[in-house]
């Protein structure tokens, strides 16, 4: 049985309270694994969940619920109740004794009151409180039994309960601690107070239950865990990063802006691990003159000078006294000017793209943690984009045997379909091009992240469905109408590149062929360093420095 020692309130006791930030974190983390967010609250609850940095685990109702049926089950392998009732039985056995050979000695051994007072006691139900009660209107002969039996008939409630608890459980009992009538209604009182919290946590009331009464069953964690679950709805709700009632939470803009931050940090904590120039960057894009770096004119440069600099050159070179001369504006000095003292500006290069990420979510994406990587990415790479380049288009478009576009709003909260193995990957491209069409740039881009080759498409407005051929097989009509679609895309110079979750030889020699014919890129990787792939590439095609 846990102990605990409590000492009066002092205000010098660190006050404990959920931080809101790392309970969000905890959130998102469920959501990542296609939870909504009522349901990873519920989850959150019912299980517990870390908080990072703080060394603390908050318990979950169902581990405050284990630990209180182990509570109860000590109280059972401690103590044996056989005797619980034996005072108070032994104690009306005297008082019906001596009220019995009062009658005989006044009434006679036959006289009708004996007679009525034999049969109420040993006729019926033999249970101590029983007895007690069917004789609580005799009229006693003996005063002092009368008395003492006035004594039981005030423990008479106490009595019954215990009894009506020992009927129920008291065969659980299995120790070897002999339990008195005050030990057993104590243990009877704890077992019920267990009970209750019990229910109470099943039922999710965890109003019902104090801090204090935990706290003195399970200790100090158990309390801290208590309030944490309790308060977990509305501390969110205080920081802004929940709305909406107790059946319907949903996630606050401030919320998806955090958890696609977060997203970013573990993204870019990846990529700082990452060796440096593994993608090449071609130039696209508008020149940004970067004022704090210059270099030296090499022949072939664009003459893009930085005339102060050239100039100071030229002024250095004059004061030695070498170099072709220049007479100045009015006839003033001349500097000497010559090809080594040209000094050029640099520049960067950025590109304005329109993206599309194109996300698997077929049944198989919820294999081996493929779905919640992918949705980080995707998160992580709005944030990116928002904050880093905002006239950057960016569209996330979720496919499996239909497409349709995933508003950045409903992303959190997105899951693979369940029960739904077909990927069509046509009509997610077909739905990519439109999006692009709608929103022109120089640059546009398609970033597909699949598990799986296609296995559902469209023909002349109808849909199909096509199961691979054989083990190992393909989908032949699937991916040739895929293939269609993607011959289209790249007459419109639009980029396809391909991150393949699974290395399947179906699905690697259907892109290896998409990729022929579209001159993307394709990669394979595993779902804890598809963050760092797909990030490295976006960011590789936004920027290089002019040399």
């Amino acid at each position: 049985m846990k102990t605990s020692i409590y000492s009066r309130w002092d205000g010098s006791q660190e006050e404990f309270r959920l931080d809101a930030e790392l309970a969000l974190d905890q959130l998102s983390d469920l959501l990542m694994e296609g939870l909504d967010v009522q349901s990873a609250l519920d989850w959150m609850r019912r299980a517990g969940f870390e908080l990072a940095g703080l060394d603390f685990r908050v318990m979950g109702t169902e581990e405050l619920m284990d630990e209180l049926r182990a509570e109860a089950q000590s109280l059972y392998d401690k103590y044996d109740m056989s005797d619980a009732m034996r005072e108070h039985r032994e104690r009306l056995d005297d008082i019906l004794d001596r009220e019995q050979n009062a009658l005989r000695e006044s009434q006679g051994f036959e006289s009708a009151r004996l007679n009525d007072f034999l049969e109420k006691r040993h006729e019926g139900s033999q249970r101590v409180s029983d007895l007690v009660d069917r004789f609580r209107d005799h009229d006693f002969e003996d005063e002092s039994a009368a008395a003492d039996f006035a004594e039981l008939c005030a423990e008479l409630d106490r009595m019954r309960d215990l009894e009506d608890f020992l009927d129920e459980q008291g065969d659980r009992f299995q120790g070897d601690e002999s339990a008195d009538y005050e030990t057993a209604q104590s243990v009877r009182e704890q077992l019920r107070a267990l009970e209750q919290m019990m229910r109470n946590l099943a039922e999710g009331n965890l109003e019902q239950i104090t801090p204090e009464d935990l706290a003195r069953l399970l200790g100090e964690n158990a309390s801290r865990s208590l309030i944490m679950l309790r308060d977990l709805e509305s501390t969110l709700k205080r920081a802004g990063y929940l709305r909406g009632g107790d059946e319907a939470a949903s996630l606050t803009p401030r919320a998806i802006r955090r958890i696609g931050a977060q997203a970013l940090a573990d993204v870019y904590g990846a990529l700082r691990k990452d060796r440096v120039g593994t993608h090449e960057t071609d130039y696209r894009g508008a020149a940004v003159v970067r004022p704090d770096e210059t270099k030296p004119y090499e022949f072939g440069d664009a003459l893009d000078l930085d005339i102060v600099r050239t100039m100071m050159n030229g002024i250095r070179r004059s004061a030695a006294g070498g170099g072709q001369s220049l007479l100045g504006p009015g006839g003033g000095p001349r500097i000497s000017l010559s090809v080594d003292d040209f000094e050029l500006r640099e520049f960067d290069h950025a590109t304005m793209t329109t993206t599309v990420l194109l996300l698997d979510m077929s049944w198989s994406m919820s294999w081996a943690g493929r779905f919640p990587a992918a949705k980080r990415v995707a998160l992580a790479l709005d944030q990116m984009i928002r904050s880093r380049f905002p006239r950057d288009q960016f569209f996330v478009v979720g496919f499996s045997t239909r497409a349709r576009e995933l508003p950045i709003a409903q992303l959190p909260e997105a899951s693979w379909d369940l029960g739904d193995p077909f990927t069509n990957l046509q009509e997610g491209l077909m739905l990519a091009e439109k999006l692009i069409a709608r929103h022109p740039s120089a640059s546009p881009q398609i970033l597909v992240i699949t598990d799986g080759q296609p296995t559902a498409y469209f023909r002349e407005g109808e849909l199909h469905i096509e199961w691979p051929m054989g083990f190992g097989g393909v989908s032949p009509h699937a991916v040739a109408e895929t293939m269609k679609q993607v011959r289209r895309i790249t007459r419109r110079g639009i980029t396809i590149n391909t991150f393949m979750l699974d290395d399947a030889p179906e699905l690697v020699g259907f892109v290896e062929h998409m990729t022929q014919v579209n001159r993307g890129r394709a990669m394979f990787s595993s779902p804890d360093q598809l963050g760092s792939y797909l990030m490295v590439d976006y960011l590789d095609g936004k920027r290089k420095r002019k040399v």
